[in-house]
């Protein structure tokens, strides 16, 4: 790139690069060229933050604006600047992120007053190097420095971008000696360290703006910035869920091309092999029809045939040489495309025996092992292998295929099978192929009585409900701790629920203009009012609520969740928004489902938001957790009282701001009385800290409430009278449900169909769509 003068005059200026110190960020006469206006940008950038110029006068000017500013021996007629020779900052409100980033253009002269102008290549890649900058600091805490270091980022050069290893390392390594390149999985940046700086600085004069392509053949754009140092915390050693083995080379590639060759995609869906092509991927049945709508087998009627010849004889080589203990009956097929998966999931207990095999052939590909404490576990199954889950692998934990196109693989050559690490250096993507698996199981004949009654369906039948033990019970601790606590906290309650969240929006706006949406336990009316192009109306237990709906002018009405007065079948859709966890029983759970889903039209759709008790979820905190303001010290408060002291496992969060920005630290004491003191001791429910992971699944919140009660009634604080409590508190009742329990009690209902399930800030959410 040609050299370009700032203007037309004699003088012109470049920065020193790298500056020993924020005071060498001075101009000096010389020439700039246009690569150099990044570091001329990260100049600015410190200027901002107090660091004074040379005494020159100065001139900028502003994107979209046909006027200048000038920062002489006079205050700009533009703003609030300092009056004395030389760039000083603008007034503290001026300064900051924004004001950096509003700045695009700069023109700095001694002598004369024309305007170097920036094509809208440079403009653009100057903008784009920022937003890079910001965007590392605010979602992934890294610090870009504006002197030359060896480190540097490469963002748009990640393996979240399907940047690979052997992709991205030939580029780098014609700058100089890469020492290390570092590339954490799923994310849209790398990091590279050089020998030298001189290395590193060539890198990103050369490289910065630079175009690639990538593994899916779409053009990416690379954006460097310098580091102090390139680093990663690595998380430790994984090991194979308990139960797991994965047997490599358990056949020949002969034998994988006759299986292969063996399957017939083509025949006619009539055959007496049930086959059909789901939406991710086709599936063929022999032994018996695998039903997906509840995950279980018709065991009265097996399907003609058997299983597979070739099969056969492969099993008994199998079980002879010990690596399986039970022969299958019963066989899947599915043939995955690249970009195909299927959701994780655990293989109903009822079903099928504790053994359950999945032979992989034709490409390699990754499967995702989750526990219920939110720890994943990524396994290589290599092509021609023999994923083996027994005990803790097959009844406790998740496993499942996540759709995409490239998965993150280690790069050394001799890693095939087994845990994929967390080592960064030693990460790159593998694109996927075609991949058939033959998963085997053997029906089971007897009700399941494994060690993990919590997630099986047969001990689970015969568990009685742990709290309440009635319907009367459920209703009384439903009104006392939900409705009555709800008409007391309607005010304040509102004043925290003000922002929609996205993925609740998205649903909202998808749907057909006119369609009429139903929102059930619709609070404030937060939702009522997204979309102008619905006819939405929304209903609540609580009067004070639907006065706040009416007072906005929304068409809102009081009742109860389990009985609304709606004609069945006459709902487009139908919204739940963190309402279903407050029934205190699974039977009243799922009578609020079949109520939601008796408004609902054939095809129509209803969103469903509940909250979760996994507040930690693949290693990410949710944004309740992470707003925990409470001190690191601070111990966990519980009552005095014995009989609640007991039961009290840890103390868990405030369910009242799960989606606001408010926060209490601590709860008070109710030993002394209140109004539901004596009930709470009675109830033998845990009562939880704010901000804190979950240890039970029913529980009483507490909500602290602040200022004046104002339109609402008089609440008495909880207590010794006199007490000099912040605010009263009051407890509401939650059932936080566990990974899978949402879409298992939808199951449960024969007349619906679920489009998606997902995590979304601490919450489990289900659309379902009503056959």
């Amino acid at each position: 790139m040609t050299t370009k003068p700032l203007h037309r005059g004699s003088m012109h200026f470049s920065l020193q690069h790298p500056p020993p110190t924020p005071a060498a960020f001075l101009l000096r006469p010389t020439r700039c060229t246009a690569r150099a206006m990044p570091r001329v940008l990260a100049a600015t950038s410190l200027l901002f933050k107090g660091v004074r110029a040379s005494p020159l006068r100065s001139r900028w000017v502003a994107p979209g604006r046909r006027y200048s500013r000038e920062l002489g021996g006079r205050k700009s007629s533009a703003g609030p600047g300092v009056r004395q020779s030389g760039l000083h900052l603008c007034s503290p409100k001026r300064s900051g992120c924004a004001l950096r980033r509003r700045w695009t253009r700069i023109v700095m002269d001694s002598n004369h007053q024309s305007n170097y102008k920036l094509s809208k290549t440079e403009k653009k890649l100057l903008r784009k190097q920022i937003k890079a900058r910001h965007t590392l600091l605010r979602h992934e805490g890294i610090e870009t420095v504006s002197y030359a270091t060896q480190s540097l980022i490469v963002a748009n050069g990640g393996l979240g971008n399907q940047v690979s290893r052997n992709q991205l390392l030939p580029v780098l390594e014609k700058c100089g000696l890469v020492d290390a390149l570092l590339m954490p999985p799923n994310k849209p940046y790398s990091c590279v360290r050089y020998k030298t700086v001189e290395e590193s600085k060539k890198a990103y004069d050369t490289l910065s703006g630079k175009e690639i392509v990538d593994d899916l053949g779409q053009k990416i754009i690379l954006y460097l910035n310098f580091v102090e140092k390139a680093q990663w915390k690595e998380l430790g050693l994984q090991a194979l869920p308990p139960g797991l083995k994965v047997i490599e080379e358990i056949i020949s590639s002969e034998d994988e091309k006759m299986l292969l060759e063996s399957v017939n995609w083509t025949e006619d869906t009539e055959n007496q092999n049930f086959q059909k092509s789901l939406k991710h991927r086709r599936v063929k049945h022999f032994g018996y029809e695998f039903h997906y709508e509840n995950n279980n087998v018709d065991k009265d009627k097996p399907l003609p045939g058997g299983l597979p010849d070739i099969c056969e004889s492969i099993l008994e080589k199998w079980l002879k040489e010990g690596f399986i203990k039970h022969k299958p009956d019963q066989l899947t097929i599915n043939q995955y495309e690249p970009g195909h998966g299927i959701p994780a999931h655990i293989d109903t207990h009822s079903a099928f025996e504790d053994e359950i095999i999945s032979l992989s052939l034709g490409s390699e590909i990754v499967m995702d092992f989750k526990h219920p404490d939110g720890m994943t576990v990524p396994v290589m199954l290599p092509c021609r292998s023999l994923l083996v889950m027994t005990g803790e692998s097959r009844y406790l934990w998740t496993h499942g295929i996540t759709p995409r196109k490239f998965d993150t693989v280690q790069a050394s050559k001799g890693h095939k099978s087994g845990i994929i690490t967390s080592d960064v250096e030693d990460l790159t993507l593998n694109k996927r192929g075609i991949r058939t698996s033959f998963t085997f199981r053997k029906v089971r004949q007897t009700p399941c009585n494994c060690s993990y009654p919590l997630v099986c369906d047969s001990q689970m039948k015969e568990t009685p409900a742990s709290f309440p033990e009635s319907d009367k019970e459920a209703l009384q601790l439903e009104q006392d701790y939900v409705h009555r606590v709800y008409e007391e906290i309607a005010r304040h309650f509102s004043s925290t629920r003000h922002t929609p969240w996205p993925h609740i929006v998205e649903f909202l706006k998808a749907l057909p203009s006119g369609s009429l949406v139903a929102d059930i336990g619709c609070g404030n009316g937060k939702y009522l009012g997204i979309n102008n192009e619905l006819y939405m109306i929304g209903c609540d237990h609580s009067q004070n609520l639907v006065d706040i709906c009416r007072e906005r002018q929304y068409q809102a009405f009081v009742c109860d969740a389990l009985a609304v007065p709606i004609r069945s079948g006459s709902c487009d859709a139908c919204i739940s928004i963190a309402v279903i966890h407050h029934f205190a029983t699974a039977e009243r759970r799922v009578a609020a489902l079949q109520e939601l889903v008796r408004l609902l039209r054939p095809g129509g759709k209803a969103l469903i938001y509940v909250w979760a008790m996994e507040q930690e979820y693949n290693k990410k905190k949710s944004k309740y957790l992470r707003e925990n303001r409470t001190s690191q010290g601070m111990k966990e408060e519980i009552s005095n009282d014995a009989s609640v002291q007991e039961l009290l496992v840890k103390q868990l969060p405030n369910v009242g701001n799960q989606d606001s920005a408010h926060s209490v630290s601590s709860i008070n004491d109710f030993q002394d009385g209140g109004c539901n003191s004596k009930n709470v001791a009675n109830s033998k429910l845990p009562i939880h800290t704010n901000r804190t992971s979950f240890h039970s699944q029913d529980l009483l919140v507490p909500w602290h409430f602040k200022g004046n009660p104002g339109k609402d009634k008089r609440v008495e604080p909880f207590g010794p009278l006199g007490s000099r409590d912040p605010g009263p508190v009051f407890h509401r009742y939650y059932h936080v449900f566990c990974e899978g329990e949402l879409e298992a009690a939808c199951r449960t209902l024969n007349n619906i169909s679920i489009l998606q399930s997902y995590y979304d800030q601490g919450n489990w959410c289900v659309i379902l769509q009503k056959v």
